[in-house]
Order: structure tokens, then sequence, then C-alpha cells
């Protein structure tokens, strides 16, 4: 997963077609490393949509914008839009197939 920053992420998002996936984290939370455990996982596999990564404590703008209202939060993108989000990293299998449902 590729570390962004909001800079990043809003050209991302303007020039996007097809889907990505945004995690958005903090570093000193334990759930979020437990979580990007389980997409490095779901990266590995050949299903894996583009995955980036950001902190969410130096993106104020997008955190608004999106409404992120905790961390972990998983953002999936469709043409640079948000059509879901995921707070709740329930299993690999549950975000694979998630993952794999958006191809």
């Amino acid at each position: 997963m590729r570390e962004i920053d909001e800079a990043q992420l809003r050209a991302i998002a303007s020039s996007a077609n097809g889907h990505e996936a945004v995690f958005f984290y903090t570093p000193l939370c334990g759930t979020c490393k437990i979580a990007e455990r389980m997409l490095d996982i779901i990266e590995a596999t050949s299903a894996s949509i583009p995955m980036y990564k950001l902190n969410i404590n130096y993106s104020p703008a997008m955190r608004e914008a999106w409404k992120i209202a905790s961390v972990p939060c998983l953002v999936l993108l469709k043409d640079g839009q948000p059509i879901r989000k995921e707070y709740a990293m329930q299993s690999v299998d549950y975000l694979y197939g998630m993952m794999k449902g958006l191809n």
C-alpha cells in the first residue's frame, strides 16, 4: 500500500477511472495496524484494486469533505468519488470479498 498525502489524494481522485481504496489511519492506533496487515494480505492477491494509505492527522480537508468519523477507515472510490466507507475491518475474508466485488 502506497503512502500518500492529501495533495496526492486530490490528484488521484480528480483523475481516477475505475476503483481505488484509501485507508485512513493514525500511527499510534493499534486497530489501524491490524487493519493495515489485513489489507497488505489482500493487496498481495491478484484481485486487489489500487490501494493507498493516508495519515488522517495530515488530511483535515479530506477528512471533513468525506466525513471520516474515526480510524481505521477504508474508503472505496469509484471514479474518484467515495462509494463506501468501512470502519469495521472484520476479517481478511470479509475485506477480500468486498474488494473483489468491485472488480
